[in-house]
């Protein structure tokens, strides 16, 4: 249902916001769709629009990102503000993807207000999706640091490891940034001995996923476990263990890539 777009439609559609405050996002507790505010309501209230991006189409209709003023004042029986987390597991992949990119560039255009090489301000671009510097013409777009993601997997066996960060007892795939000259697949073998000191081979694409906290694509594939004793680097992997699929511990919900792998994984051995 949501299709992004980088030029709104012509004419006078009704728009709908995805609102965020101080870095949070807005949410209407009255809503089935949680983060998707009528444009009506943001001017209803009296909310200050201090940056406003088009993200695409919900339907038909025009969804804008907005940031409003933090000084505006929410009805707590009405509006929650949180993080993106806050959606995760409550709202399906195409509300979420919406926020997410909504976030993305709110911050985009927030971080990029002055020239990094000359130091002069910066001007947005809205029918490129760019943020200029007419005195140098420095030229910015959104960017996006590439991830890889991979389930590394031993026959019925899942290595799942928990990271050191993690608030709660929940179990994961690993993951790590692709750093500069690097291909998906050398950082996936180096993250993987890295944070846990095995060796993986036959290593299969799964799927990708936008990752908005703050900016990450995530590239998800599979791996078999090649050699090597789990070593957890204890910075940040607090333990790793092999769990076999009939027996996992707490997992990533469904809506993220790592949920999906290790989910698609277990139906494929217990169809």
């Amino acid at each position: 249902m949501f299709r992004p777009e980088n030029a709104p439609p012509q004419g006078d559609l009704p728009e709908l916001h995805v609102v965020f405050q101080s870095g949070k996002l807005v949410t209407d507790m009255r809503s089935t769709e949680l983060c998707l505010l009528e444009g009506q309501l943001t001017r209803i209230l009296g909310w200050q629009v201090r940056r406003r991006q088009f993200i695409g189409l919900w339907g038909e209709k025009p969804v804008f990102a907005v940031e409003i003023d933090e000084r505006d004042e929410l009805d707590p029986l009405q509006f929650a503000s949180g993080s993106l987390y806050q959606l995760l597991g409550r709202v399906d992949e195409q509300l979420f993807a919406a926020a997410g990119r909504a976030a993305q560039l709110l911050d985009w255009e927030r971080d990029h207000q002055f020239c990094g090489r000359c130091g002069g301000a910066m001007h947005t671009d809205l029918a490129e999706r760019a943020m200029r510097c007419p005195p140098c013409g420095t030229t910015l777009y959104p960017r996006i640091a590439p991830c890889i993601i991979t389930l590394v997997t031993r026959g019925d066996e899942l290595l799942l490891a928990r990271n050191a960060n993690f608030p709660g007892p929940m179990y994961s795939t690993l993951a790590g940034f692709i750093e500069a000259g690097e291909s998906a697949e050398e950082t996936l073998r180096r993250e993987v001995r890295e944070e846990v000191g095995v060796e993986v081979d036959q290593l299969q694409y799964f799927q990708s996923q936008a990752w908005p906290f703050p900016n990450q694509l995530m590239l998800g594939f599979y791996a078999e476990y090649a050699s090597g004793e789990i070593t957890p680097d204890r910075t940040e992997i607090a333990d790793a263990q092999w769990f076999h699929y009939t027996d996992l511990p707490a997992i990533p919900p469904a809506s993220s890539v790592a949920g999906q792998l290790i989910r698609h994984y277990v139906a494929s051995r217990h169809p």
